[in-house]
């Protein structure tokens, strides 16, 4: 037997992830126009809306907790 053929031996073992039954969240983003006009304010909301209130602010939004989904 040559050096090749013995070095050809078993492939790597690859393992499968397991999948999770539990469940995440998940949050829409939202602008700052959104969080504007709110009916239920929230501390983050507010503050992101302060910041883009400045002038040349840029911003891409804001994780809204009543959006939150379960998937």
């Amino acid at each position: 037997m040559s050096a090749a053929a013995a070095a050809k031996g078993k492939g790597k073992v690859v393992k499968k992830k397991k999948t999770s039954e539990k469940k995440q969240y998940h949050y829409k983003l939202v602008l700052s126009d959104t969080c504007g006009v709110c009916k239920t304010p929230c501390e983050r909301g507010m503050n992101y809306w302060r910041r883009m209130q400045e002038p040349g602010a840029v911003g891409k939004g804001v994780p809204c907790v009543l959006t939150r989904t379960y998937k």
